[in-house]
């Protein structure tokens, strides 16, 4: 690996671990929407992005943007971004990876002062999660132009709007409209990210294509029977919410398993209501995450669960409550800017690998406006949303260059071909 990448992937690396450092709490890494160690980290990023020479500002929804405005003053804009917030209990890279790396870039193109045939815009996306109001992407959906105004009186866990957790930041609700970059205003979308999965891993292969990201529905499911005495109640006269929902719980990990070529299902969240050692569950709350690239396999196994679930409540004498939370459509990458990437991937001499993401990232909203496309780049064991996650230093470098060559192929494209 020539030295020059080499010496920019450890500066990545060294930014990531001083973000790294600014946490909500000493066990990995938590740094939510609007909390002060959230806006800790993003004043970190605007000042490394204002010390690039970038024009830095952070939007009323708290996402930190730095860009480099082209001669052209008719061009287009093209964005290099991905999130600075985090799980609760997180790993240092999931998202600030591509924030720094999109820095790097940036830096480079400062220094060499080259000229631009279309504007570049770097954003650290305020939220990706959805960890604080249970929604995810308001960061990438503001800037895309489709924020909903109704999410603006939820609350987080302590009651606080989601309004008064922007004015607390600094934002103006009235301006979120005019945040978003106007539809005709878009050249296109990068976002490198690690692939949070251990296929690039056990392949031994530094980074891949992104093709596609599954699209998503995720349930809250309400088992109610009737709590009892434990010690009283015959085995055949319960009515067990938690047995019920375990009996679901299996189910969807056998369906999940039988379907393994076209989706994944998971139970991630068990809640029994009153719990005791000694009581019979009358009520347990659950979540079903499904997930398939395969929009009409997608809602056939949202149906096939549903009939699961309800098939095991009547068996049980339980009453059933299933109330989809979530519907996220799969979004197929956009081939001209992916056959760019390709490019790239391979004159920087790598294997072209082709990979659908299972995770959710913020090129899903911002698909809807501009081209999109991802590189993945690989991460320790595929191990993500973990205080264990990491990557190697010969792979950012790696994904440094192949980002560099996209920039140039991109560059060249749009010199010979109006951006405007």
């Amino acid at each position: 690996m020539d030295d020059n990448y080499t010496s920019r992937a450890e500066k990545i690396l060294r930014r990531i671990e001083a973000l790294a450092a600014i946490s909500e709490d000493t066990d990995g890494v938590t740094r939510t929407f609007g909390t002060p160690a959230f806006l800790q980290g993003s004043a970190l990023v605007k000042s490394w992005m204002d010390a690039a020479g970038l024009a830095t500002r952070v939007d009323s929804i708290g996402n930190v943007r730095g860009r480099l405005v082209s001669r052209n003053a008719a061009a287009k804009t093209f964005v290099l971004a991905s999130h600075i917030d985090t799980v609760v209990n997180a790993g240092k890279y999931d998202g600030p990876l591509g924030v720094l790396m999109g820095l790097d870039l940036l830096e480079q193109l400062v220094l060499s002062q080259t000229e631009l045939p279309f504007h570049v815009e770097l954003i650290a996306f305020s939220d990706e999660e959805g960890v604080r109001y249970h929604t995810t992407y308001l960061g990438s959906k503001v800037v895309a132009g489709s924020f909903d105004q109704n999410l603006l009186t939820k609350t987080d866990a302590h009651g606080i709007t989601l309004t008064q957790a922007i004015e607390t930041m600094g934002g103006t609700t009235q301006l979120l409209g005019a945040e978003a970059i106007p539809g005709d205003q878009w050249l296109g979308y990068f976002e490198t990210h690690i692939e949070q999965g251990p296929v690039l891993w056990e392949s031994r292969v530094p980074v891949a294509l992104v093709t596609a990201i599954a699209g998503q529905q995720r349930v809250e499911l309400t088992w109610q029977g009737m709590a009892g005495h434990a010690g009283t109640v015959p085995m055949h006269m319960r009515q067990d919410a938690l047995a019920g929902a375990a009996e679901f719980v299996l189910a969807a990990e056998q369906f999940g398993v039988a379907n393994k070529a076209e989706l994944v299902a998971t139970v991630g969240k068990l809640d029994v209501r009153h719990a005791a050692s000694n009581v019979i569950p009358g009520e347990v709350v659950c979540s079903l995450d499904l997930r398939s690239a395969d929009a009409v396999r997608l809602a056939s196994a949202y149906a096939e669960l549903e009939q699961k679930a309800r098939a095991i409540a009547q068996k049980r004498n339980l009453t059933l409550s299933w109330n989809l939370i979530q519907y996220t459509a799969p979004v197929t990458c956009a081939p001209e800017m992916n056959t760019l990437l390709g490019q790239a991937i391979a004159d920087s001499g790598y294997e072209v690998v082709r990979l659908v993401s299972g995770a959710g990232h913020d090129a899903v909203p911002i698909s809807a406006v501009a081209p999109a496309t991802m590189l993945f780049i690989r991460c320790v064991k595929g191990i993500s949303h973990n205080p264990l996650e990491n990557v190697e230093l010969a792979d950012v470098a790696a994904a440094v260059r192949v980002s560099e060559r996209f920039l140039q192929l991109l560059f060249s494209h749009y010199q010979t071909t109006p951006s405007a």
